[in-house]
């Protein structure tokens, strides 16, 4: 795939992640704070989780931008396991669930609508990271995992990674809202 086009369709999605969460800025304290059972999440829950993985990423990411002194490719070839990891967060018919970190699991936390705010701030510095990501190499920039420091992924993966997480939890963010309108 084109590395411009690539960037395009991510910052196309990334721009949409914020108008949803935009609208979530609308909604009472209560909607916010409902779960279904005592071991799902809340929407804030939800906005936390995504919180956590963004103050792990999106600094690094940074980091590796600013210091690299890899020139632009034309093509973006996605690694295997880049790829893997990036289709694996998409949303699907039937989700396979997966097992959240401990250290990333927001479950019973004191949250309020201040979550929204911050998780708009990080996705505005997501569009930023990936306007400036066009001055790099998307193929060569390496970013360390969430998972291991000792399994890294090429930055245009982790960034195709790193939003497809963001949208299966503003999916789970819309179910949660479809569970609550039927009580």
């Amino acid at each position: 795939m084109q590395s411009e086009k690539l960037i395009q369709m991510l910052l196309e999605q990334s721009r949409q992640i914020i108008n949803q969460a935009e609208k979530l800025q609308s909604y009472d304290l209560n909607t916010l704070t409902w779960k279904e059972n005592e071991i799902s999440w809340s929407i804030l829950e939800c906005l936390e989780h995504l919180n956590l993985y963004g103050d792990f990423y999106l600094p690094q990411i940074e980091n590796e931008i600013k210091n690299s002194t890899t020139k632009t490719d034309l093509e973006f070839k996605s690694g295997v396991l880049g790829n893997y990891f990036a289709k694996s967060m998409l949303p699907k018919e039937k989700l396979n669930k997966m097992k959240t970190f401990k250290d990333k699991n927001p479950l019973n936390a004191q949250l309020d609508k201040s979550v929204i705010d911050r998780f708009i701030n990080q996705q505005i510095k997501l569009l930023d990271l990936l306007n400036r990501s066009r001055n790099v190499s998307l193929n060569k920039v390496k970013i360390k995992t969430s998972i291991s420091s000792l399994i890294k992924l090429r930055l245009g993966d982790t960034f195709h990674f790193f939003i497809n997480h963001i949208i299966r939890h503003l999916n789970q963010i819309d179910r949660i809202q479809v569970a609550k309108n039927k009580i």
